[in-house]
Formats: structure tokens, sequence, C-alpha cells
């Protein structure tokens, strides 16, 4: 404490009042140097693909063969997965989103981003401190010139302090600015966080569905190749048919149950992800079979515009968010090149007994006004402000690329969602004409008029045109689902209650 010992003066302080006042509400309306942020605008175009859509995709006579109508200007639902129409994905998806841990670290990320941004605000307002304490001590007489008189002494002191460094060019607004900024950034990590989890349920809930049909056929296939097998054998017992038509037979079924363990450990690696998905392990996963005849392909696609999608995407909104913090980094540093005021002031009172602390002629003040302009520093301060403004350059360049990136998952999602369709109408007629040619082939068979291995290329043909079937039925639907995260999913935690959690 410097000062010296006199009574309290309450008028003097009141009369100081007004020009602390003052001064504090030139900080708060004092200009903030650096940029201020205006998020770009995104590319000036009114459709995703080079050419204009068709108005829906080709139809199939098959299952989730349906044509799927483009719904131009409509925004995808938060609960996009639900268009499915299976109550067990919606199930395991609510269940991802509640107990995933991946969403607990984007939300406790969140919110120690949001108390950073509080503490920050902090600056913009006086600090006021307490502080008590005891000194013992002896003067020496040569410090004062004058012998010594008294022994050794204690001094009790009390007081409270106030500091405040005024905001005069904005420093401490623009870091408060870019940690709010830093705030968007994970609120946006965890909408991304919400949308990449439930679009990777979905997705591994298809393939799985799919992967169950595929080892379903391939043992229907294997039924057949079976009966066909212990035929053959009979047959050559009998003298029917000789012993390279049994290992032509013996051949083929060896071979499709070559098929069965690929199938069966992508089936596995596909439970065990959605088990980590789904926030458990491997051995506590319990799922509800699901297939793919349960689930519907939706028929109406909404299509949000182009100008619009720079809001629905999360990965768009975070890098808008990092960018419009590296704007206000770049005020930060040019604040650190100018002046500051720095005022100060304490009150309290000095005894040299603590009973005698804040009585009559122990109290204590103090007032202070301070001016720090950097002169010096080596070129720390410029060098910077050239980072700053490089961070800037950069967050820009990377906000550009995420918006070009969103705008091409877009884009091949629905050419893949187009051709899709097309596939699967080929692979209707393929899967047709195979099943016609296995029924004809297998009666001439039975009558002599053809030989026992083109019955087995149309047994291939038949399984291969069956599997190929299953596969492109998946990828519409897992398309279908593609198209729906690359158009941002609907979900904003910022307007939208968790779902998964939310009171029914």
């Amino acid at each position: 404490m410097s000062s010296h010992p006199s009574d309290l003066n309450p008028v003097a302080l009141n009369g100081r009042a007004p020009t602390l006042a003052l001064l504090i509400g030139l900080s708060l309306a004092g200009c903030a140097v650096g940029p201020d942020y205006h998020r770009p605008d995104a590319p000036p175009v009114d459709r995703y693909t080079a050419q204009p859509l068709p108005a829906a995709t080709v139809s199939a006579e098959a299952a989730q063969g349906d044509a799927q109508r483009f719904l131009q200007g409509r925004d995808v639902p938060a609960q996009w997965w639900t268009a499915f129409g299976n109550a067990e994905l919606t199930r395991r998806v609510n269940t991802a989103l509640s107990h995933s841990p991946t969403i607990a670290s984007a939300q406790a990320a969140l919110r120690q981003a949001q108390e950073s941004a509080n503490a920050t605000r902090g600056g913009l307002f006086p600090s006021l401190d307490a502080a008590a304490g005891a000194t013992r001590e002896k003067q020496s007489s040569a410090q004062s010139g004058v012998p010594a008189r008294l022994g050794p002494f204690t001094v009790y002191n009390a007081s409270v302090s106030v500091g405040y460094t005024l905001d005069l060019f904005g420093g401490v607004r623009r870091g408060i600015e870019a940690q709010l900024a830093q705030a968007d950034y994970q609120r946006a990590q965890l909408d991304t966080t919400y949308l990449t989890l439930a679009a990777n349920v979905v997705t591994a809930s298809l393939q799985e569905a799919s992967l169950r049909q595929q080892l379903r056929a391939t043992e229907d296939i294997l039924g057949i190749q079976r009966k066909s097998l212990q035929i053959a054998r009979q047959q050559q017992q009998i003298g029917a048919k000789s012993l390279s038509d049994t290992l032509a037979v013996r051949t083929q079924l060896a071979a499709t149950e070559a098929t069965l363990p690929p199938l069966r450990a992508q089936l596995a690696a596909t439970r065990n992800q959605l088990a980590t998905y789904l926030g458990t392990t491997p051995a506590q996963l319990k799922l509800s079979p699901l297939t793919l005849d349960a689930i519907s392909l939706p028929r109406d696609i909404p299509l949000s515009l182009p100008s619009t999608l720079a809001d629905q995407r999360p990965d768009i909104r975070a890098a808008s968010a990092q960018l419009h913090a590296a704007s206000a980094g770049v005020g930060v540093a040019t604040a650190a090149m100018l002046p500051q005021i720095t005022l100060s002031g304490s009150a309290g009172s000095q005894a040299l007994r603590a009973g005698d602390l804040f009585s009559a002629g122990t109290g204590a003040w103090s007032l202070g006004l301070g001016l720090t302009q950097p002169l010096f520093h080596g070129g720390e301060l410029l060098h910077r402000k050239r980072a700053a403004q490089a961070g800037l350059d950069k967050a820009l360049a990377d906000w550009k690329q995420t918006v070009l990136v969103a705008f091409q998952n877009v884009a091949d999602a629905l050419q893949a969602l187009q051709y899709d369709a097309q596939g699967l109408a080929a692979q209707a007629v393929a899967e047709s004409a195979a099943s016609q040619q296995l029924a004809l082939t297998r009666q001439q068979y039975q009558v002599g008029a053809t030989g026992y291995l083109n019955l087995l290329d149309a047994q291939r043909s038949y399984q291969q045109a069956r599997i190929g079937l299953i596969q492109a039925r998946a990828a519409r639907l897992s398309d279908t689902a593609a198209l729906y995260a690359a158009l941002g999913g609907g979900w904003r935690s910022d307007t939208h209650v968790d779902v998964a959690t939310r009171k029914k």
C-alpha cells in the first residue's frame, strides 16, 4: 500500500468518483481496433449439380424400387432417420445419441468454451480485492539517521483495493469476441458429432441388414447346391453321371461356401462398430434383428436451397466460427501495440494493534493512474499481429474449402441416388432373368436337353444376380442417408431439444 497514514476522506473519494465513472464509460464506448467480422457469401449458384436435376429418379420392379422425388427448397427434418420407417433403426440412433461418449465429450467441450467466454468478460469490469496482514519489523537508525528509540513492533493492516484497465481500443472486447466465437465453434462441433453419429448408426445398420440378407441368400444357394451334389453322387453311382460332373458340382459348392466367412467377418465387424456407436461393448450389445425388407425407402427427399447450405451444415458453421475467432484475434494483437491506461485505488487502515484498526487516525487510501505505451519488444508485438493476420487468411481459405467440399458432398449424393435407381432397375431385370434362366435350364437338364455344367452356370449367375440385387437395394438406402447428412441433417443444438433425452 503506497500511502501515508491518515483519516479516510470520503469527500475526497466521492469527488473522484465521477472521473472514475467517466473513464470506465469511455472504455466501454471506445473503438475496437481490428476488422469487424462478416461471414463470406456462399457461392452464387442455384443448384448443386452441373446439370439440372430431374424431378424424380427412375423406379424399379423391386423392393426399395420406388421413384424418389426431390422437393426443392425443403429443409431436412431434425430426426431424418425416422423417414426410413423402422422403429428398430430409430431406437438405435436414439440410443447412440444418449449413450455415446463422443456426445458427452462434445457437450463438455461446449460447456468449457462457454465458461471460458464468461471468464473473459470479467476483463470489462474493475477488479476488487480485500487484503489483511501483520508485519513484525524493527527500524534501523542508519536508515533514518536518528538513533532508534523503539524496539521491534508489529504493524497491522486491512484494506480494499480496486484496479481497472480501460479498454480504450477494444482489446478486451475483441478477446471476448474471440472466446464467444470459440464457443460457437464448439457448438457447431457438437452438431457435427450428432449428425455424424446418427449417419454412422444408420449406415452401419443398413450394412448389417444387407450382410444378413446376403448371407441368407448365399445359404439358400448353398442348399440348392448341396442337393445338386447329392443327386450328382447318386447318379454317378448308377453310372448316369461321370466323376467329372460330380467334381464340378463339388467345386462350385466349395466356391460358394468360401464366400460365407468374409460375409460373416464383415457382419461381426459391423456389429462391433455399432456397439461402439451405441456406447457399449460388443459383449454387451443387444440388437433386435434388422432386415432390408423392414426398411422403407423415403420417397420424398427434401432438398434445401444452396443459399441455405452454410446455415444447415455444421462443419460450415464451425469454419465460420473459426474465421470469426481469427478476425477477433487480429484486433487483440493490434490493441496490444497501443497505449493502456490503468486505474488503481485502495482504502484501508494501519495500526500497531489489531484492535485499533479502523479507529480514528488509522485510515489510509490511495488513487493511481498509469499509462503504458509499448516502445520496443524486439518485434514481438508486430510479428504477433502479422501472425494473427495470417491466421485470418488461413481461416478464410479453410472456410472456402469447407464450403466447396460441402457442395461436392451434396452433388455426389444426388448423383449417386440417380445412378443407384438406374442400377437397381437394371439389377432387378438381371435377377429376374437369371431366375427364369435357372428354372428353364433345370427343366432342360431334367429331360436331358442340356448338360450339368450349363445348370451350374445358371445357378452361379442366379447367385450373383441375387446378391447384386441385395447390394443395389442397400445402396439406395445408404445413399439416401448420405444425402440427408450432406445437407446438414437438419439438427441444430441451439434450436432443437435432444431427441434422445427429451421428456416423453
